[in-house]
């Protein structure tokens, strides 16, 4: 393309953004066209305002399901965003040239949907993300580069060669002679020659149109990544472009980060440390070369005395002298990162690196988050979660940093209006319907105060993530709520298990959204109708139960669940015995259902007790039962005081006895152990009940006990252990500090000559 002006930049580039606009000012063009897809031009408004702070992204998002996403990042040192505003500030015309995201959206989805096709046919393949990216990343080439460089690493190459260029001719030359060299590689690679070469034809097109269009070919200046140069200028009039894919889309403005525009991140087109690159543009902009290397440095030692760490003044300059000699010596003409990183681990961490880790990627990456003007090309849905938001005060959690947020979830009357009085509720019911979208913006922590309904504790901390799920579900619902709702009644239809659908009600209360807890009420109720085991109602009325406990204080009808968990709970104390007819394996999740079934039994006052007791004594009773679950019911019926000492002492002698197989008797005392530990170690007549089996057993028995016996006392803690010691030092006649602290001291060794001695010992299991 004759006479056009191609300025090849790389994303991301300080010196790229500072040397394009005097290259502009230079030259004075008429028109501008910027690689971007080509349908974003209408944000151009939105990005140039005032209020308008990078870094942020134009996120484009298909509108149907599965959602395909590609965003275009930009940071205030991104050439691409410095043409726009010099665009703005000198009335010049700008055009984006590159694919539409429609287009980058179909291709997106093309390529998602082989990879999901070759996973499908091979058993150990992963499925791909959904989210992908508009990137110039060459693995292969940028290996081969690192390799060749000399320094390492392409990153320090790029920043040595181009980011310290004396003027803007330099760079240009630079970066276009880059981009072949890379090009060229890429080539004999064959990396995504396809996508690449339908790109270009796209972009030819467009300038090609301007120039048909009457702007003459040396008023334009074309802004381009430096690959793309070489392929921008192979002019062809004879070029005609078929039907490009698409997918139905929208595109919006959304605030980002640069921990999110490092390639940390895994963002292929960003750079290793954008906020040092932000005191690059700095440096440039105050004409003064040295300055990132100053402010690096002055962040190490700052951040380094804000850990309460040794960092003075005099390391600052030694620093900086270290980095312009290392500098030098890697043939560099300023210190780049790697000699500032050197200098800085060796000066102020003293040849530590860890001892200044936090610092560096506070001064390489930093936590800066952009903004954009209330408003500002949103979705309805992006519009209301900005809205709440400010509403419930939660603005200033909107930051990379995670924040603690404490909720009291009662009244507060000293209020002086209902708003104020409930505002930590509403704050919880937003959370939480953030919550049940997926967004990762809070995270539900238990609360620091046990069995404490009215607290919630939650840990805040934003992410351009958080934003992506929160466009995604503007398919849901244009409103928080609605996209809550949408989400609920999906989990409900699609719910295979009932604990699957209790779940769903617990989250429709948490969000404080009684209109969709009727609708999961009343499909729980029609599968309550179906045969399901004890584990499944155990799950499914433990979920409840946690209903029922928080209704007042969310202020929540909650009679629907609690007629419903009767229902729950009476077919749970039918079919309890039954369920304990098992197998160990089996009888790990049997139990955890019986725990969970107490609890809601304990909770709940409107049960029958009765009912819940006479099934667990049936299962303690019965012989023909899984015996660890037996053990477990009675050291509930004892902590229930459903059982004296002497039926204890009685079932002890019962299940202790010589004549029952060593396995089981174990096997019911360790499902006695799995409960009020504390009161079983007071009764001294349970210890020589045991004692006295023991010494009863042969030594093969007495091995085949030992296995479930230690698993019985594995988690067992310290003071436990202790206190079982001095029982039996009591049961023989010795001193019973004294025999603990001989057990506590031949413990470890004595388990592992025990497990040698068993580990050929045939259990017949």
């Amino acid at each position: 393309m004759s006479g056009i002006n191609f300025f090849g930049i790389r994303h991301l580039s300080p010196s790229g953004a500072f040397y394009l606009r005097e290259y502009l000012n230079e030259t004075r063009p008429e028109l501008v066209i910027i690689e971007a897809p080509s349908d974003f031009g209408d944000t151009a408004d939105d990005i140039v305002k005032k209020e308008t702070k990078p870094p942020f992204a134009i996120l484009a998002y298909t509108q149907s399901v599965p959602v395909r996403t590609i965003l275009y990042p930009f940071a205030e040192y991104s050439p691409e965003y410095q043409a726009i505003m010099w665009c703005h500030e000198n009335s010049v015309g700008f055009r984006f040239m590159d694919l539409p995201s429609e287009t980058f959206l179909a291709l997106s989805d093309k390529r998602i949907r082989e990879a999901e096709e070759i996973a499908d046919s091979d058993e150990n393949g992963d499925d791909d993300d959904d989210h992908s990216e508009i990137i110039e990343h060459k693995p292969d080439v940028y290996e081969m580069l690192s390799e060749k460089s000399g320094d390492g690493s392409h990153e320090t190459f790029w920043e040595r060669t181009l980011e310290q260029c004396a003027n803007a001719d330099a760079y240009r030359e630079g970066a276009n002679l880059f981009g072949a060299n890379i090009r060229e590689l890429s080539e004999k690679t064959g990396y995504d020659a396809e996508e690449t070469a339908l790109r270009e034809m796209y972009m030819r097109s467009v300038i090609r149109k301007a120039v048909n269009g009457g702007v003459e070919p040396e008023k334009i200046v074309v802004v381009t990544g430096a690959y793309h140069v070489e392929g921008l200028r192979a002019w062809d009039n004879s070029e005609e472009l078929s039907e490009l894919p698409s997918l139905p889309s929208l595109h919006t403005l959304m605030p980002y980060s640069y921990y999110r525009l490092s390639t940390r991140s895994g963002y292929g087109a960003g750079n290793k440390a954008p906020a040092y690159y932000e005191l690059i543009w700095e440096g440039l902009c105050r004409g003064d070369r040295l300055y990132a290397a100053n402010a690096y440095l002055s962040k190490i030692a700052s951040k380094t005395r804000e850990s309460g760490s040794a960092a003075s003044s005099a390391q600052v300059i030694e620093g900086l002298r270290l980095a312009e000699s290392l500098a030098k010596m890697r043939g560099g003409k300023v210190p780049a990162l790697r000699d500032l990183r050197d200098a800085a681990e060796t000066c102020v961490g003293e040849g530590s690196f860890a001892s200044i880790s936090i610092a560096a990627a506070d001064a390489e990456i930093g936590t800066k988050i952009g903004e954009l003007p209330e408003g500002v090309s949103r979705t309805s849905i992006q519009d209301d979660f900005y809205r709440l938001l400010k509403d419930l005060k939660l603005e200033k959690y909107r930051t990379v940093t995670a924040q603690d947020l404490k909720l009291d979830l009662r009244e507060n009357i000293r209020a002086g209006t209902e708003k104020s009085a409930f505002l930590d509720l509403n704050r919880s019911f937003f959370l939480h319907k953030l919550r049940v979208l997926g967004l990762d913006f809070a995270k539900w922590t238990p609360s620091s105060q046990d069995n404490a309904t009215w607290s919630e504790a939650w840990v805040i901390c934003w992410t351009p993530e958080s934003e992506i799920v929160l466009v995604e579900s503007a398919l849901k619902g244009d409103t928080v709520e609605l996209a809550a709702s949408f989400q609920l009644k999906e989990t409900v239809e699609q719910a295979a298990e009932m604990s699957v659908i209790a779940g769903a009600i617990e989250d429709a209360f948490c969000c404080g959204m009684p209109a969709a807890a009727s609708y999961a009420v009343n499909a729980l109720q029609a599968a309550a109708v179906d045969a399901v085991s004890f584990e499944e109602l155990a799950k499914t009325a433990f979920r409840l139960s946690n209903v029922m406990s928080y209704g007042d204080i969310r202020r929540a009808d909650c009679s629907a669940v609690e007629s419903i968990l009767k229902q729950l709970y009476y077919r749970a104390c039918l079919i309890l015995s039954g369920s304990c007819v098992c197998n160990d394996d089996a009888s790990k999740a049997i139990a955890e259902a019986i725990n969970m079934m107490n609890s809601v039994e304990l909770a709940q006052g409107f049960l029958d007790t009765e009912k819940w007791t006479n099934a667990l004594k049936e299962v303690s009773s019965r012989d023909d039962l899984n015996t660890r679950l037996s053990g477990l019911a009675a050291a509930i019926l004892l902590e229930r005081g459903q059982m004296t000492n002497d039926e204890l002492k009685t079932e002890v002698s019962r299940r202790l006895s010589k004549g029952v197989p060593a396995d089981l008797g174990a096997g019911w005392f360790e499902g006695l152990t799995l409960k009020n530990r504390y009161g079983l170690i007071a009764r001294l007549s349970l210890w020589e009940s045991l004692d006295e089996y023991l010494a009863s057993l042969d030594d093969e028995e007495f091995k085949r006990a030992l296995v479930f016996l230690r698993r019985a006392f594995a988690d067992f803690s310290s003071g436990e252990k202790d206190s079982i010691a001095e029982n039996l030092g009591e049961i023989w006649g010795l001193n019973g500090a004294e025999v603990s602290e001989i057990v506590n001291a031949q413990l470890d060794t004595a388990s592992q000559e025990q497990i040698a001695e068993l580990s050929d010992f045939d259990f017949d299991l």
